[in-house]
């Protein structure tokens, strides 16, 4: 069983990771996200990391896969609450973020989430 809670705010899904995750807790929370977004059929996903000491290259991976399959689903991803420590050791160990979408804090991510939205029903009007 997971401690993670999963929140839902209009059609986002807030993740706010409290605590450090072993590897089967991480894939566990990674399935619980992807079934979530499926329910609901959320547009986006806020992960906030402000609170997780260390982030190491299998939960680094996680968050990436996590997050390209939310965009397949349909839902873009923010990484929220990332600290200088966290980013420093995701360098040092070459995990590649790609255009994973970071914000300082979870308020920030629903403004960046809001944007890119946005956007996005522009694109889909033309």
């Amino acid at each position: 069983m997971n401690n993670v809670t999963i929140l839902k705010i209009g059609e986002t899904i807030i993740v706010p990771i409290q605590i450090d995750l072993h590897d089967a807790a991480a894939k566990s929370l990674q399935e619980d996200i992807l079934k979530r977004i499926e329910k609901y059929g959320s547009k986006g996903l806020i992960i906030d990391v402000s609170a997780v000491e260390i982030i190491d290259s299998f939960l680094g991976r996680v968050l990436v896969e996590t997050s390209k399959m939310a965009k397949l689903m349909g839902a873009d991803t923010v990484i929220a609450g990332m600290r200088k420590e966290v980013v420093l050791t995701l360098l040092h160990l070459g995990l590649a973020m790609g255009d994973l979408k970071t914000a300082l804090n979870i308020e920030e991510g629903l403004v960046l989430l809001s944007r890119q939205q946005g956007r996005n029903n522009e694109k889909s009007i033309r």
